[in-house]
């Protein structure tokens, strides 16, 4: 199984997604996308095997994933501060796998119907949705 975490800003989200789904998923193949240096530099450190920087790892690394796990604004062009490009939020909306997105209600996107949750508890969720994944 080959799991894409994408993340940005400081990276704080995606180094916990890789450190829980590394975790629970040990043989499965841990990638990273940070849309900036220090977020790829903090999933790298959690666990991830691989990581890379920029649009187009994204766009590459959405390709052949079964699993993309991120906030839910890398699915939204120009969010997290314009960090996400029309490119790489076109990658992972097109993408093949199964998307699994956190509700984060900052940066202008606001998801309504969906209770304020700590980061731990949305990981959990994270966690579970992935299992499901899996088996599927």
């Amino acid at each position: 199984m080959e799991i894409l975490v994408i993340d940005g800003q400081g990276g704080g989200l995606g180094k916990a997604l890789v450190a829980a789904l590394r975790s629970h998923f040990p043989s499965a193949v841990i990638n990273a996308a940070g849309t900036n240096s220090v977020a790829t530099q903090q999933m790298l450190r959690a666990g991830a095997d691989h990581a890379a920087t920029g649009e187009n790892p994204v766009v590459v690394l959405s390709r052949t994933a079964d699993i993309i796990v991120g906030p839910i604004g890398i699915c939204i062009a120009d969010s997290m501060y314009g960090e996400v490009t029309p490119r790489m939020a076109e990658a992972v909306g097109a993408a093949r796998a199964k998307r699994i997105l956190i509700p984060v209600n900052i940066c202008g996107n606001i998801v309504v119907g969906v209770p304020d949750t700590s980061l731990s508890v949305m990981i959990d969720g994270v966690i579970a949705a992935a299992e499901a994944a899996a088996e599927a």
